[in-house]
C-alpha cells in the first residue's frame, strides 16, 4: 500500500520531531519538513504532497497566510492547521480560508492520524463541535462583503491584526497605541460591521480580502 505523502510545516524541530515519531510505523511518511510558511508554500506548489500539516504561528508568512496562498493555487490540496492556540480566530480563519481540519499539538497520535487520513480522502476532518463554534461567525453577518463601511485608517489597522489572532494587548503593542484605545476601537468596528463578537469580525475581514 502506497503512503501518504505529508509536508510538515513548523518552526520549532522538536514538534518535527515529535511528530516523525507519532507517525512512524504508520500509512503516513513525512516527505519533507520546512520551518517557515515561504518554504510550505513553495514546497507544495513543486511537489504535491498528499496533506499539508501547516502550523499557524511561524516566521516569513504564517500558516494562515500560507494556507491562504496553497488553496489560491491548488484549491483542491488538502491543508490541516496545527496550533497551540484553541484560540477561536485561528479557528474561522481556517474554515474561511478552506483548511481541511485544525489540530491543537496537545493532540493524540490517534487524532493526528485520522485528520491526516480523512483531509487525504477529500473528507473534512472539522469535529462538530468546532464548527458549532464558527459557524455563527461563517453564517453571518447581516452586511455583504460588497458593503461598504466607512472604517477609519486605525479601526481597518486593529481590525486587520485582530483577524490575524491577537489579543487586544499585542494589538496595542503593535500599533503603539493603549490598551483602552484598542478596546474602543474594537467596540466601533464590531458596531460598524454589524457583528457580535471578534471571531464575526475576523471572519468578514478575511471575506473582505483586509487579511
Amino acid at each position: 500500500m502506497s503512503k501518504l505523502k505529508l509536508l510538515i510545516a513548523d518552526d520549532h524541530e522538536v514538534v518535527r520531531s515529535g511528530l516523525k515519531v507519532l507517525l512512524a510505523d504508520t500509512d503516513v511518511e513525512i516527505v519533507a519538513e520546512v520551518g517557515t510558511g515561504e518554504e510550505a508554500v513553495k514546497y507544495a506548489m513543486e511537489n504535491d504532497p498528499d496533506v499539508v500539516l501547516l502550523d499557524i504561528r511561524m516566521p516569513k508568512g504564517d500558516g494562515l497566510t500560507a494556507l491562504g496562498r496553497i488553496k489560491l493555487e491548488k484549491p483542491d490540496m488538502p491543508v490541516l492547521m496545527l496550533s497551540t492556540f484553541d484560540n477561536p480566530t485561528y479557528i474561522a480563519r481556517s474554515v474561511a480560508l478552506g483548511a481541511s481540519g485544525y489540530l491543537l499539538k496537545g493532540c493524540t497520535r490517534e487524532q493526528l492520524l485520522n485528520a491526516i487520513r480523512m483531509a487525504a480522502s477529500g473528507e473534512s476532518a472539522w469535529t462538530r463541535d468546532e464548527l458549532r463554534r464558527v459557524t455563527g461567525a461563517l453564517a453571518t453577518p447581516r452586511l455583504a462583503a460588497d458593503v461598504e463601511v466607512p472604517l477609519t485608517q486605525r479601526e481597518s489597522e486593529v481590525l486587520r491584526q485582530l483577524a490575524f489572532g491577537l489579543t487586544n494587548k499585542e494589538i496595542a503593542q503593535a500599533l503603539h497605541i493603549s490598551y483602552e484605545t484598542v478596546k474602543e476601537h474594537v467596540q466601533h468596528i464590531l458596531r460598524k460591521i454589524g457583528v457580535s463578537d471578534r471571531t464575526q469580525a475576523a471572519v468578514w475581514a478575511v471575506r473582505k480580502q483586509l487579511v
